[in-house]
């Protein structure tokens, strides 16, 4: 019978975490050792790779989760087709709407004016609006969020709360991000770490931790990246570097994300299904059973092919 534990989501959670953030620190610790900006080889591309830490994460514990029979986590929300996906575009118009909002608060407030000028020279200098779309979709959405949200968060949900997660994921994501402040050519090297807008930088990930796992809950992975790439690409068209404007930011971001949670319904988990090692035993429990011979709830685990 196979049933996962805490002790066995717990060591999921220890090893996506240490793979995560070893192969990101490899990587980018190299790129800041050779002093390049990230556009200069061969710097570019150990600044590429480093960003793929989440998701080589989330491969290896994929990977040892297959190799040891173990269940998908409760919590992780299946890619199907019909009304999932349909929440996909209106979140992503809700990211960027957060971003656009901030900004015309700040500007209506004494703030800098809105202005498409520094969005369209970025586009121009990697080549056109569709370099420039599928970078901001790899770079970061596509690279992060199968690790991030598909694969830590339904393993935090499964003993904690959603302001919980997030909080948490907000803070470890922070510290994920800081070599890139050490490495030129990055928005977050412009910024510079001990500034403003280096501070407000590293607090705004928390909101977005909370919007992107609210998006994960509703529809899955899809829905997260499109959440991080609406926010990150309506920042970079925008060209936001004002401490004003990404505080304000911050402002909307952390009132849309609290309203979402609390308006949201909790999901509660399928039961979890056991693998019996003889399926034709009529006497075989399937559903794990506290001391007192009531259904346990913690064991929220089953099994199937999806995210997690």
């Amino acid at each position: 019978m196979t049933i996962a534990t805490p002790a066995s989501r717990q060591s999921g959670l220890a090893l996506f975490f240490a793979v995560t953030f070893a192969w990101t620190g490899v990587f980018w610790f190299t790129a800041i050792a050779l002093g390049g900006s990230t556009t200069s080889f061969p710097t570019a591309i150990f600044f590429l790779l480093g960003g793929f830490g989440p998701t080589i994460g989330a491969i290896v514990v994929r990977a040892r989760r297959a190799r040891l029979r173990q269940p998908v986590p409760a919590r992780t929300v299946r890619l199907r087709l019909g009304m999932r996906l349909f929440w996909v575009l209106p979140l992503l118009a809700m990211a960027s709407a957060t971003v656009l909002a901030g900004a015309l608060l700040a500007y209506l407030l004494g703030g800098p004016e809105l202005s498409l000028t520094s969005g369209q020279s970025l586009i121009a200098t990697v080549g056109g609006p569709v370099p420039f779309f599928i970078s901001m979709l790899i770079g970061g959405p596509l690279a992060e969020e199968p690790g991030w949200r598909g694969t830590a968060y339904p393993r935090l949900r499964a003993s904690m709360s959603r302001l919980q997660v997030g909080l948490l994921m907000g803070a470890a994501w922070a510290v994920w991000h800081l070599p890139l402040f050490f490495i030129p050519g990055t928005i977050h090297a412009e910024f510079g770490l001990i500034s403003w807008n280096g501070l407000l930088f590293s607090v705004n990930v928390i909101p977005m931790a909370l919007l992107i796992g609210y998006a994960y809950e509703r529809a899955g992975v899809l829905a997260a990246i499109a959440v991080h790439f609406g926010v990150n690409t309506t920042i970079a068209l925008l060209g936001v570097k004002s401490p004003m404007t990404l505080a304000f930011i911050v402002a909307v971001q952390v009132i849309v994300a609290l309203t979402l949670l609390a308006s949201y319904r909790d999901r509660r988990p399928e039961l979890p299904v056991q693998v019996d090692a003889d399926p034709y035993r009529v006497d075989a429990n399937p559903y794990p059973v506290g001391p007192a011979g009531q259904v346990d709830p913690d064991a929220t685990y089953r099994m199937g092919r999806t995210h997690g």
